[in-house]
């Protein structure tokens, strides 16, 4: 029996292998309790092989384990769909794409107003979607396959091996600062975008993070010098108010 099986058969309660219920259960971005005083402590990255959330302070206790990295994209936990595929199926979840890093949500997000009357809708949770995704988080997918199937094991990899992005690379962190509609084709004024995966991708607006455009002004040093031409002031007419003198008066007689 795999590693796999083993892993589904421990926690039968909940039909899900123990680092996979703690994935999706666990709080992530708030300050870690064993380095409280450190700065940057946030818990942002998930030990499978401990169950639980950490920052990179606990990293050097977790040298030889398997570490996921998360992210934090519309106030909502995702991560890179390269690191989602090397544990299970993601076949049918919406992707995004953002600081040139495809991600999937973990769970689903609250929704502000009804999406039923979409064309496409999540068959979990009823959020639109692009065509032809079926599920817009892994864990919308997990609880149609418990419902549709009973079991996991056979949508599970069994990998051994899960390390974090080097340090200085593009998409190691989301911005926790941005918001997404879904089907809202917008462009922030500074030109910044942010789209949905797939072929036909929809240009979706980062708000949160648009930034006000100023007019530049035009320097002296981005006018070539032979096209200065010396401005001359025009010329003033002075007028001299003259005083009048003393009165000259006739002699008296």
């Amino acid at each position: 029996m795999n590693h796999r099986i083993l892993q589904v058969e421990s926690s039968s309660s909940t039909k899900l292998p123990p680092w996979l219920e703690s994935l999706l259960s666990e709080t992530y971005f708030i300050p870690c309790m064993i380095h409280e005083d450190a700065k940057k402590n946030e818990k942002n990255i998930f030990c499978l092989d401990c169950c639980e959330a950490i920052c990179h302070h606990c990293l050097d206790l977790h040298t030889s384990h398997r570490l996921l990295q998360i992210r934090r994209y519309v106030y909502h936990d995702v991560i890179r769909v390269g690191d989602a595929e090397k544990l299970m199926d993601c076949s049918y979840v919406q992707a995004y794409i953002t600081n040139s890093a495809k991600v999937v949500f973990l769970n689903p997000r609250p929704q502000t107003r009804s999406c039923r009357g979409t064309s496409n809708n999540c068959v979990s949770c009823d959020r639109g979607l692009q065509e032809p995704h079926l599920f817009c988080s892994i864990s919308c997918k997990i609880n149609q396959i418990l419902r549709s199937e009973g079991m996991m094991s056979e949508y599970l990899y069994d990998c051994k091996v899960l390390t974090l992005p080097e340090l200085g690379s593009d998409d190691c962190f989301m911005t926790p600062d941005s918001f997404l509609e879904p089907f809202v084709s917008l462009r922030t004024s500074s030109g910044s975008s942010v789209s949905y995966g797939g072929v036909d991708s929809l240009t979706i607006a980062c708000t949160a993070t648009t930034e006000v455009v100023r007019k530049k002004r035009t320097s002296k040093s981005a006018i070539p010098a032979a096209a200065r031409k010396p401005v001359t002031p025009p010329a003033v007419e002075v007028t001299t108010n003259r005083r009048k003198g003393m009165p000259c008066r006739s002699p008296f007689n």
